[in-house]
């Protein structure tokens, strides 16, 4: 089984890159901004079913045992998985689960209520011991939630909008912070 590898983005396929290592090209499905000739390294997941290999790369070891743990969760697969941590970094999903937020996991792509639901009470044990190693969200207010839902709209990930309020002023309000948010992110 692979676990780990490190090479050359030789080719990129909209979520699929060809790495390679050693003059082997794998394939692996990546949430990931890299570019052809980038060196990169991958925590690897690999999936075995009766008629394919599939590899699942990550960047950092916290979204991989956060993908492993997702896999635990009746009802989601390795692409609904891939597709929930492309939208949410793993401190934030952590933040979420430990809150027993069910608003924030129905945003996610492919979960329902249901699904969040059955997230939530099949992670919350799962996860306390994870959520140390995970640096702390900040509490939202609601001019945070507002600003946040603006900025999603506009096409931006989770991660990057709690990127840009960590920086942003106290007590900022929703149009405050969606400029700044902007500002921040370079696309203003």
């Amino acid at each position: 089984m692979i676990g780990y590898l490190s090479g050359r983005v030789k080719f990129i396929f909209g979520d699929e890159i060809i790495l390679d290592v050693g003059g082997v090209g794998y394939r692996i499905f990546a949430n990931t901004d890299l570019e052809i000739g980038a060196a990169a390294e991958f925590f690897i997941h690999t999936a075995v079913k009766e008629d394919s290999i599939t590899l699942y790369g990550f960047k950092n070891r916290s979204e991989f045992e956060l993908f492993e743990m997702l896999l635990t969760v009746t009802g989601v697969g390795a692409k609904s998985a891939m597709a929930i941590l492309s939208k949410i970094s793993a401190a934030e999903f952590t933040a979420a689960v430990a809150n027993q937020d069910l608003a924030a996991l129905t945003k996610l792509p492919g979960v329902g209520k249901k699904s969040a639901q059955r997230i939530l009470l099949e992670l919350k044990d799962k996860l306390k011991g994870v959520a140390q190693d995970f640096k702390p969200v900040l509490k939202k207010s609601l001019a945070q939630d507002e600003a946040a839902e603006a900025l999603s709209a506009l096409g931006y990930t989770a991660a990057e909008i709690s990127t840009a309020f960590k920086r942003a002023p106290k007590n900022s309000t929703t149009e405050q912070l969606i400029k700044f948010a902007l500002r921040e992110l370079n696309r203003f």
